[in-house]
C-alpha cells in the first residue's frame, strides 16, 4: 500500500447537508426513472400472468360494469341521451382513481420493509401504481370508443382535449395516494377504511346519475365540496357532451389537482425517512 492510497481523501455522506426533501426526492426519482418503468412493467405482468383474459380484462371490467348499470338504471335515467356513454366515460375516469390510489396505499405498505434492504426513493411505489393506472386508463378507452362506434354515438373532435383531462387527474390521485400512503405506513388499517370511503365517494359523484337530480338546495354545496366531481366532469364532458370543459371548471380541477399533489408530496416526503422504521 502505498503514501497515496493511505491519505487519499474519502467521501462522507452528510445527512445534515441534504437540500429540502421534496427535492431530494424529486431529483432522486429523476434518476431512478427506469426504475419507476420497471416496477410499473412488474405490476402489469403480475396482475395479468395468471388471467385468462389476460390484459383484455382491464377493457372488458368496465364494459361489463357499464352494461350491468345500463340495464337496472336506463329506465330510471331515460331523460339522459346516450346512458351507457355518459356511464362509461365516468366510469373510466373514476376506476383510475380508485384502483391507482389503492395500489398506491398497499404497495407503500408492503415497500416499506424493502426499505430497509435497499436505497430507492421513497414515492416510487405510488409512482408506480399511477403510471400502472394510466395504461390501465388508455386501454378502457378502446371499448369505450367501439361503443361509440356501435351505438353511433359520434366520435367528438374534443376528444383531443382528454391528455390534459387524464394529466389533471392523474395530479389529483398522486396526491391523494402519497397523503394516505403516508397514514396507511403508520396505521395499516388506513387501507381497509378507505375502501370503505371509497364506496361511499364514488355514490356521492355524479357518475350513474346525472347531477341534476341532486335536490337544488343541495346540489351547490354537495358537487362544490367533491373535488371528484371536478375531475368526473372534466374527463367527461369532451367525451360525452363535445364540449371542452368550461374555464371555471377546469381552473377549480387545475387548482384542486395542483394544491393536492403538492400537499402531498411535502407531506409523504417530510415523512419518508420514517418509514424504514415502520415496517
Amino acid at each position: 500500500m502505498n503514501n497515496r492510497e493511505i491519505f487519499e481523501p474519502t467521501t462522507i455522506y452528510d445527512s445534515s447537508k441534504r437540500g429540502l426533501l421534496a427535492f431530494e426526492e424529486l431529483r432522486g426519482i429523476l434518476k431512478y426513472r427506469e426504475l419507476i418503468l420497471q416496477l410499473v412493467r412488474r405490476d402489469l405482468i403480475s396482475r395479468y400472468k395468471r388471467s385468462t383474459l389476460g390484459i383484455a380484462w382491464t377493457m372488458l371490467n368496465p364494459l361489463g360494469t357499464m352494461l350491468i348499470l345500463s340495464f337496472v338504471f336506463s329506465n330510471l335515467f331515460h331523460a339522459v341521451n346516450g346512458y351507457p356513454i355518459y356511464v362509461l366515460s365516468g366510469l373510466i375516469a373514476w376506476t383510475f382513481f380508485s384502483q391507482s390510489t389503492t395500489a398506491s396505499l398497499s404497495q407503500n405498505v408492503w415497500g416499506s420493509s424493502l426499505l430497509q434492504k435497499i436505497y430507492l426513493p421513497r414515492t416510487s411505489f405510488t409512482l408506480s401504481a399511477i403510471g400502472t393506472g394510466l395504461v390501465n386508463l388508455v386501454l378502457t378507452l378502446v371499448p369505450l370508443f367501439l361503443i361509440m362506434s356501435f351505438t353511433g354515438y359520434p366520435l367528438r373532435l374534443t376528444m383531443v382535449f382528454l391528455p390534459i383531462s387524464i394529466t389533471l387527474l392523474a395530479a389529483f390521485s398522486l396526491g391523494i395516494g402519497l397523503l394516505f400512503s403516508t397514514l396507511a405506513v403508520y396505521f395499516p388499517d388506513v387501507v381497509d377504511m378507505y375502501q370503505v370511503g371509497l364506496n361511499a365517494w364514488m355514490y356521492l359523484t355524479p357518475i350513474i346519475y346525472p347531477a341534476d337530480i341532486i335536490p337544488l338546495p343541495y346540489r351547490q354545496w354537495l358537487l362544490a365540496l367533491n373535488p371528484m366531481y371536478y375531475f368526473v366532469e372534466i374527463f367527461r364532458q369532451p367525451i360525452y357532451d363535445g364540449r371542452l370543459p368550461s374555464w371555471q371548471l377546469l381552473s377549480t380541477g387545475t387548482g384542486i389537482a395542483i394544491f393536492s399533489l403538492f400537499l402531498g408530496w411535502i407531506v409523504f416526503t417530510w415523512q419518508a425517512n420514517e418509514f424504514t422504521y415502520r415496517a
